[in-house]
Order: structure tokens, then C-alpha cells, then sequence
């Protein structure tokens, strides 16, 4: 091998490893009509058990009680840390055991996860965007939201 077609080799070999890591971030990054479904609006109220505050998206999760007694955790996606921040929203903007009421959407594989579109306080009433999908801004207002009056639960 030559001294001049190395630097092309190397050339090469960076465009195809950077070319593979941003296919392999597009397909990690979801869409929300892939996995949760804008026909099944769902209310619920919970604690906050844990708060993931990361890239690409803050999850927040809380401890719902059921119509039969039973305690079920469930997680709700929110946008982008800057995209709170941005709103106004901080990393202890939620306390651990506060309680809140989410609105969104759940998950197309029927698991306990959702897609939060409005988180509000109990205690005070403060309404918080959540910056999620399906076109509603940072304040929680829908774009294309499924109409208010959604299914209210306590588990699905």
C-alpha cells in the first residue's frame, strides 16, 4: 500500500464510522405516532417516585393507585432537558414523593408508560408543560391533542 492512499483509507474509514453513529442515533430516536398512540389520551394521578433527568428525554415516574387498591408505577416521557429548562422547568422542579396529576398518551405495547403532554401539582395546581410529542408546546397546550375529557384512571 502506497503513502497517498492511506490518508484516504483513514479519510474513508471516519465517513463511514460517522455515517453508521448518525444512522444508529436517528433509528435510537423514536417517533411518537411509533410508540404511542394519540387515540388512547390518558389522566391519571400518582407520587413521584423517580425523576430521569437526561438526553433525549426526561422521564418522570410515578406510583398510581388503582380503582382496587393496587399500586402500579408508571413512566411518562417529557421532551428534552434544555427544552424544560427553557420553560422553566428545573431538575428538582418535582420532588420525590410529591403528588401529581399527568395527561398524555400510553404506549402502543400496552406497558405502563406514557407520553406526558401536562404534569400538575397537586398541592398548588401549577400546571407544568411537559414538552413531549404530537405538537403540544411547553405549556402543555395541545396542537393536535385528542380532546380533553380523556379517559381518567387510575390504571388503564
Amino acid at each position: 500500500m502506497s503513502t497517498t492512499s492511506l490518508p484516504r483509507l483513514v479519510r474513508a474509514l471516519w465517513i463511514g464510522l460517522l455515517a453508521g453513529s448518525a444512522a444508529a442515533a436517528t433509528f435510537a430516536h423514536h417517533s411518537f405516532a411509533a410508540q404511542y398512540d394519540s387515540n388512547k389520551p390518558v389522566k391519571m394521578s400518582g407520587v413521584v417516585t423517580r425523576i430521569e433527568w437526561t438526553n433525549p428525554h426526561v422521564y418522570i415516574f410515578i406510583d398510581v393507585a388503582g380503582t382496587d387498591g393496587k399500586v402500579t408505577n408508571w413512566g411518562f416521557e417529557m421532551g428534552p432537558p434544555h427544552m424544560l429548562q427553557r420553560a422553566g422547568w428545573k431538575k428538582n422542579s418535582l420532588t420525590i414523593g410529591e403528588t401529581i396529576e399527568v395527561e398524555g398518551w400510553l404506549a402502543r405495547d400496552g406497558s405502563n408508560h406514557a407520553n406526558a403532554r401536562v404534569v400538575k401539582r397537586a398541592s398548588t395546581g401549577e400546571v407544568l408543560g411537559a414538552a413531549s410529542s404530537s405538537g403540544q408546546t411547553l405549556t402543555g397546550t395541545p396542537g393536535n391533542a385528542p380532546p380533553r375529557g380523556s379517559t381518567s384512571q387510575g390504571t388503564r
